[in-house]
């Protein structure tokens, strides 16, 4: 039995400028994704394929680790996009082969009243065959504990984003000393490029 599992997450922070604009940030796939999971759980695969392995999840039953490969990217205006692109289940092969899941992710900074605030949501979706005896479950009690599952996911990964990746980006921009433009800043000579 097929059953369709959903959640949506949005998200919106308020930023605090540093002499870098954030979106210099933004534009460097590797830290935002550093800052939805931890470095344990993350795999670069090339510049902008990410390789996530979730954390064990229980659903009924069953325990399952999803490995979700992510392609992450950027527009010149710092808008990130994170998209679904494969994922393998661990623990069940039936399921395994009977499993479709679907992510798309957006997060922008936008300018309000001379404030930068990032906004952002996130659309996850799973398709998977139920095997036997779950399947005998009714379905609104199967389709809510499913639901409720993947918005737990969703959750926890706009915590970890909210407290990480603008962290990150205040250590990030103080560590760049290029962008500082005070008088006691010495002005390199222009260095040809090969």
């Amino acid at each position: 039995m097929y059953t369709r599992f959903t959640a949506a997450q949005a998200v919106e922070m308020v930023v605090s400028e540093q002499l870098v604009p954030i979106q210099h940030y933004l534009r460097q796939p590797q830290r935002v994704v550093n800052a939805l999971a931890a470095s344990s759980q993350i795999e670069q695969l090339e510049d902008e394929r990410f390789r996530l392995k979730m954390r064990p999840l229980t659903f009924m039953a069953l325990t399952v680790q999803p490995i979700v490969d992510l392609r992450v990217w950027a527009e010149s205006d710092g808008t990130v996009h994170v998209q679904s692109v494969g994922c393998e289940i661990k623990g069940v092969e039936y399921i395994n082969q009977r499993f479709k899941l679907s992510l798309i992710g957006k997060l922008q900074p936008v300018q309000s009243n001379g404030i930068t605030i990032l906004r952002g949501k996130a659309d996850l979706e799973v398709q998977v065959d139920i095997p036997m005896p779950i399947a005998l479950t009714p379905k609104p009690f199967l389709e809510a504990t499913g639901n409720g599952l993947l918005k737990s996911v969703l959750l926890t990964v706009k915590q970890r984003l909210m407290h990480h990746l603008l962290a990150d980006y205040r250590a990030w921009a103080v560590s760049k000393p290029a962008f500082t433009t005070t008088a006691a800043t010495p002005i390199l000579p222009h260095s040809p490029t090969a």
